[in-house]
């Protein structure tokens, strides 16, 4: 009989394109990756892979296992949720992924009444970028996820993912507060257009955004600086390095000597849910859905 964990490591193998790929996937050393395919290759009796370059590939007969692999593992999600639906409990363990604005905004006070509510339920939570969420929940590495993506700009979401809105979040332009439009009740992002920007870094999903947006609207932005963490852009601003894009959602205090100013044209981030569509009916994951939106609600 097939081992289903060596199936799952087929799986990240075929999902991840290298053994180090499934093993990071896994959270395995690629020698525990590499052990468990040569023991699923003596079970089946033939060559799963095959040398190419300095990785490898799935032979033939990989490549169709991996397919029957791929399925029978979403047929044990199917079989987990049902379970549990029949129990009609809230327990296990759910895997959390968000981007860092929602793990500050969202996540304590989601917690606080799931641990509450559900003291037999355990969440593991994980900061993570939008895509690299819907990457992490179509694998299997997350069984829920919290991302964003903006009015003007869509964040791809494959077939197979539910999903369930939070909030629309808000967005002003931070600036110093001596700068020239600091008194203002509402800017438009045209005004900025000899501004040196803070931005957050190269190939994020906001990043991408915040160029095509600029540049959408003729400006070609001058990036003086790149942060990840809010608090660390606002910091720049505060030392008159430049403007930029400040959310609402995790905010928290504006620091000394940062004037935030509404967009005009209501600029906004979507926040929302995704899991796979195969655990939908998860108790846990009902639950934890619900005490999201209740976080979002009091944001």
């Amino acid at each position: 009989m097939l081992n289903l964990e060596r199936l799952r490591t087929l799986d990240a193998l075929a999902r991840h394109g290298s053994v180090s790929g499934a093993a990071d996937g896994l959270h395995v050393t690629t020698s525990a990756v590499s052990q468990q395919l040569a023991k699923l290759e003596r079970e089946v009796g033939q060559r799963l892979l095959a040398r190419h370059g300095r990785g490898v590939r799935l032979t033939d007969a990989g490549q169709l296992l991996a397919d029957h692999a791929a399925r029978i593992l979403s047929q044990v999600e199917l079989a987990q949720a049902d379970i549990e639906a029949q129990s009609g409990q809230v327990v296990g363990e759910v895997r959390l992924g968000g981007f860092p604005t929602a793990m500050r905004g969202l996540f304590p006070a989601t917690l606080a009444v799931l641990r509450a509510d559900h003291p037999d339920l355990r969440v593991r939570t994980r900061e993570l970028e939008p895509e690299q969420c819907v990457r992490q929940v179509i694998r299997g590495d997350l069984d829920l996820a919290v991302v964003l993506d903006w009015s003007n700009r869509r964040l791809p979401v494959p077939g197979g993912l539910a999903q369930a809105h939070l909030l629309d979040d808000a967005a002003d332009v931070a600036m110093p507060a001596g700068h020239r439009l600091a008194g203002r009740e509402a800017v438009d992002l045209a005004e900025f257009a000899d501004d040196e920007w803070v931005s957050w870094p190269e190939g994020e999903f906001c990043h991408d955004w915040l160029m095509f947006t600029l540049r959408s609207q003729g400006i070609e932005p001058r990036i003086g600086h790149l942060a990840a963490e809010h608090h660390t852009q606002l910091a720049l601003i505060g030392a008159g390095l430049g403007v930029c894009v400040a959310p609402r959602l995790g905010r928290g205090p504006v620091p000394e000597g940062v004037a935030v100013v509404p967009v005009r044209s209501g600029m906004r981030r979507h926040v929302y849910a995704v899991w796979r569509a195969d655990a939908e009916r998860r108790p846990s994951l009902r639950a934890t859905v619900a005490a999201l939106r209740g976080a979002a609600g009091a944001a």
